[in-house]
């Protein structure tokens, strides 16, 4: 059987002292497959839960040819098609409750929107245009066969689907669900994600700080992050540097989650043993990515021994607080989505907007800057968020997207355009 480092060694591209964040990226959705736990919820219970069935529609929508707008059902082929048509009413057709009569010729019945179309009846007018003198409606000319109907099943067709599996259920799909008198959903089970940070210097919140200590941040950005995408968090706290504590974390980890998260250790220099367990437990690749925050970053499986459990995905992080959240948008959460069936995955859509301020870069990384977005005259500009260092996390609350700057980019000067990333949707 070939291992995962075998696969990741034969991949195109693939060298791990330099990795494009496209080439990690895809590399790791290859190896993903979504988990297969299924739960059968109640519609309202559902929101933001990924489908694992096609909802198969079990009648039309609409149910019955009906009219879309309030006016005047009419045969079209009794209309004047160079004058006005003087037509008899003959009753009205309710929402609810319809006309039982047939329209003959030259008569019309009286319709409200999303009445059941009287028999003959193939055009409906809107009562603005016209006008009545009695029991006589007025239709003036210009009018279309078919207009203002809707068809029986033109929404949805009883026997076809109609929200596909891996679809995210948002408010639109749970209103079409619910249209179909349909009760219960079957969904994928949530992704369980454990996560734990390393580090002597860590001290959890609420502990007084020792001199050189710092309070454990990244646990918190990734925790909220990991619940905005639906994922089950297992928080294991702050493991110290001590190469039994963390390989019990992930012994426990590996047995009770999808994938595994660590911030910090990864390196160059940084707690040899981290690097040591995490192979000795499974399969893991050191990458080396050509991006900024972030360019440290482990990713491969830990398999817990002699257990009947398959293993967990690792994602291992720098410990800076801003690279851990640039690399979680750019690989964890694509990732995240895979295993949560999300079908097809969402992409990473930039655009252009015009750099109100000089950006220093050098070239040969992908630059995630943090900026912020405005309108200047219907043209839409961004400016960064001050200071860029990897452990200024003020610099990710005060923006709102990232400023994404290719490889081959140098310096950027001021009003130059340059490609955004919109953090709505990803934080």
């Amino acid at each position: 059987m070939t291992s995962l480092l075998q696969t990741l060694s034969c991949a195109d591209g693939y060298d791990p002292d330099s990795l494009s964040v496209e080439r990690a990226r895809a590399l790791i959705l290859s190896l993903l497959q979504p988990v297969t736990g299924r739960e059968q919820l109640f519609v309202r219970q559902a929101l933001d839960r990924v489908l694992a069935a096609d909802v198969i529609s079990p009648i039309d929508v609409p149910a019955h040819d009906n009219s879309a707008m309030d006016g005047w059902a009419l045969r079209f082929d009794d209309l004047n098609p160079a004058g006005e048509t003087r037509l008899r009413n003959i009753g009205t057709a309710f929402a609810g409750r319809a006309f039982e009569g047939k329209v003959d010729a030259e008569t019309t019945v009286r319709i409200m929107t999303g009445a059941v179309l009287p028999e003959g009846v193939d055009c409906v007018v809107v009562q603005e245009v016209t006008r009545t003198e009695g029991d006589t409606v007025i239709i003036p000319a210009g009018q279309r066969r078919e207009q203002n109907i809707r068809r029986s099943g033109e929404d949805l067709s009883a026997g076809k689907p109609a929200v596909p599996a891996g679809k995210k259920l948002r408010p639109a799909e749970m209103g079409i669900i619910a249209s179909l008198g349909v009760a219960e959903v079957s969904v994928r089970r949530r992704v369980r994600v454990a996560l734990f940070s390393t580090g002597d210097e860590l001290c959890s919140l609420g502990t007084p700080l020792a001199p050189g200590a710092v309070y454990d941040s990244n646990r918190y950005t990734l925790w909220g992050m990991l619940t905005r995408l639906g994922c089950e968090v297992i928080d294991m706290g702050v493991v110290k540097d001590n190469p039994a504590a963390i390989e019990a974390a992930f012994r426990e980890a590996a047995t009770s989650a999808d994938a595994i998260i660590t911030s910090g250790g990864v390196s160059v220099g940084e707690a040899d043993f981290i690097k040591q367990l995490m192979t000795q437990l499974g399969e893991v690749a050191f990458w080396k990515i050509a991006m900024k925050p972030g360019r440290p970053m482990a990713f491969g499986r830990i398999e817990p021994d002699g257990q009947n459990h398959s293993g967990a995905w690792l994602f291992g992080l720098p410990g800076n607080p801003v690279a851990v959240m640039v690399t979680f948008y750019q690989f964890v959460r694509p990732a995240i989505l895979k295993l949560a069936g999300v079908d097809p995955l969402p992409d990473f859509p930039t655009f252009p907007a015009r750099c109100t301020e000089a950006i220093k870069k050098g070239k040969g990384r992908t630059e995630f800057q943090r900026g912020t977005l405005s309108c200047d005259n219907g043209a839409w500009c961004v400016r960064p968020t001050g200071a860029q260092g990897s452990g200024v996390l003020r610099s990710m609350s005060e923006a709102d997207c990232f400023i994404v700057l290719p490889p081959e980019q140098g310096n950027v000067a001021s009003d130059e355009i340059v490609q955004v990333q919109l953090m709505t949707g990803l934080i």
